[in-house]
């Protein structure tokens, strides 16, 4: 087995969510999948995680055939590929889309039940990183419950000892070309519902990390109801962001991560995209968690003409480890020149796109100050952003 440094993905990471199944006993009327939780279908929840975690290349979703239309409409907006591919069992549904990724193969690959509505950036991100070390990664969480053992007649047979026995979660991750051989080699009469079941048996080293206690799995009712409880805990915070950078030489301008054509470039320490900067602060502030100096600080080498995409993929990160979530992003560029008009729903796309959200959830807007003050002089560009953040409870 080759292995990173500590902490570094082993190449590309791409990830499959499995949500090809199609009993309604958790009742609604509608596959598990697709019922909404906290004006959201359970699988978006899933997939938009991944899809927003910046470790993550791609992600595939594996659904049953003839769901393709209702996983399109759950899926609206977001960044992922579906694939209608999906067996009887778990076991051929991960198999359909690891063949289906296979054509173009991941170094890793995170797989993940459709039915887990809240795999945390933070699980996520300890998940990735042990694969330095290991061939497979697991997340678990210890059993507190007493183990029974019951007949078919419900009597209880005896009491089984605890003592070592962990719940096993998903996202569950591995080397792509190693759990692909499991899976070809498994036969279907394996039935295996936990895929790292497969590397187990083929002697390759699997390890536990530690899990989330809500992280759960949506089955029956009761379940849907604490996701609604998990989900619905949370307030809105708005934070805003300002930020302000000189003309000096060059020929363009970096605004919101879009290069337009200038007589002039913005001066600064990273690329001095103005627009970036303010949203970035603008998210830090709606998470209480100070300003975009405190986490690149401008005379660091290492930010030395960065790309301030990293920045806001940082705060975005950060607001995935709160258990938080971005609803509304409200830019304003204040210049004279350039025109920004031309290049707004570009620039609406990017951020969107930097952040995994929909481009309906950024406005952008461009504004002069007639003639007045170092913006009318034409000195620079300001930029004023206000982000909405959904937080929960306990960080309020």
């Amino acid at each position: 087995m080759t292995t990173d440094a500590a902490g570094t993905p082993p190449g590309r990471v791409d990830a499959l969510v499995v949500a090809a199944g199609r009993g309604e006993r958790a009742g609604g009327g509608v596959p598990k999948q697709f019922r909404v939780v906290q004006g959201r279908p359970v699988v978006r929840w899933a997939v938009e995680a991944f899809a927003r975690h910046p470790q993550v290349e791609r992600v595939l979703t594996v659904v049953a055939p003839g769901q393709a239309t209702a996983a399109a409409a759950a899926l609206r907006g977001v960044e992922v590929r579906i694939l209608d591919r999906g067996g009887a069992t778990r076991q051929e549904s991960v198999a359909a889309g690891l063949e289906a990724l296979a054509s173009d193969p991941p170094q890793t690959v995170l797989i993940h039940d459709g039915a887990r509505p809240r795999p945390g950036a933070a699980l996520i991100s300890r998940v990735i990183d042990a694969l330095s070390n290991a061939d497979g990664v697991v997340p678990t969480v210890p059993l507190s419950d007493t183990l029974k053992e019951t007949g078919d007649d419900g009597h209880i047979r005896r009491t089984l000892p605890r003592t070592g026995l962990h719940g096993a979660q998903t996202p569950q991750g591995f080397r792509f070309d190693l759990i692909l051989g499991a899976h070809r080699a498994a036969s279907a009469e394996t039935g295996a519902t936990d895929d790292s079941s497969l590397l187990e048996t083929a002697g390759h080293v699997v390890q536990a990390v530690a899990g989330d206690p809500e992280n759960l799995k949506v089955t029956g009712p009761g379940d849907f109801a604490r996701a609604e409880r998990l989900f619905g805990e949370r307030l809105p915070r708005t934070g805003q962001g300002f930020d302000v950078h000189r003309f000096g030489p060059g020929e363009s301008v970096q605004l919101l991560g879009v290069r337009l054509p200038h007589d002039q470039a913005l001066v600064g320490h990273s690329d001095a995209d103005v627009g970036l900067h303010a949203v970035t602060d603008a998210i830090l502030g709606a998470l209480a968690q100070g300003d975009i100096g405190q986490h690149f600080p401008p005379g660091d080498p290492r930010w030395r003409d960065a790309d301030s995409a990293k920045f806001l993929q940082h705060a975005g990160a950060m607001v995935q480890e709160a258990g938080a979530e971005i609803t509304h992003v409200d830019v304003t560029i204040v210049c004279e020149a350039p025109a920004v008009a031309p290049h707004r729903e570009r620039m609406r796309q990017s951020v969107a796109g930097i952040l995994g959200l929909p481009a309906a959830a950024v406005s952008v807007k461009a504004t002069t100050t007639e003639g007045l003050g170092f913006a009318g002089r034409r000195e620079g560009i300001a930029a004023f952003a206000l982000a909405t953040v959904l937080v929960p409870n306990e960080s309020v």
